[in-house]
This record gives structure tokens, sequence and C-alpha cells, in this order.
């Protein structure tokens, strides 16, 4: 096992509670915004959650995997599903970091004076 991810999510739940208390308003904002986020009809809950489960493995959150593969569950998703999401999200790390390394290389050649 990698990691117990029922017992991260019960750890976090409680250092977002006392989050919640020691910045009321910036967790309350926090809170309306992913209502907002997750309201809307054009896309359904559990592509919702598919989405943040990439997202949670692309900007690597371990606490964010943990709460949206949950939250993946809890809409229905099914393992190939989540398989499918992931490999997306692997491609993602990958082709950015591509892009971004072309991007390096130009910027290190073009203040070298070499193009």
């Amino acid at each position: 096992m990698i990691q117990d991810w029922q017992a991260l999510i019960d750890n976090m739940n409680g250092g977002i509670r006392t989050l919640r208390q020691g910045a009321p308003d910036v967790m309350k904002a926090f809170s309306e915004m992913s209502r907002a986020a997750h309201g809307g009809a054009a896309l359904d809950g559990k592509t919702k959650e598919l989405i943040a489960l990439a997202i949670s493995v692309a900007v690597r959150c371990q606490p964010c995997v943990a709460y949206h593969a949950e939250g993946a569950i809890k809409a229905g998703a099914t393992r190939e599903e989540v398989a499918e999401t992931l490999a997306i999200a692997v491609y993602m790390g990958a082709g950015p970091s591509v892009m971004y390394a072309a991007q390096a290389l130009e910027a290190h050649d073009q203040l070298a004076g070499g193009a």
C-alpha cells in the first residue's frame, strides 16, 4: 500500500476544520466557489470529479487525489473511467513538460547569443 487514503482524508478533514476556524471568510468563499464549480448542467458530476482527479494528479496534490478519487466513486465513476482519466493526466503532465523544455532551451540559446 502506498498510502492509507481514508486516513489521509480523515486527517485532512481535521486540518481543514482548523483552517476554517482560523480563516472563516476565506474558507467560506472557497466553499462557495466549490459549490459554483460543481453547479451547472453542461457537465455531469462524474465528469467534473474525473476532471478534478486528473488536475489533482497534474498538480501533484496528494490530498486532492484522495478527495476527488472519493468524489469520483460517489459520482459513479468506474475503475476503467478513472484509469482512462489518469492516462490523460499522465499524458498532460509529460506534454507540458516537453513544451516548457523547448521554451527553456530556446531561452538559453537566445540569452547565450546562440540563436
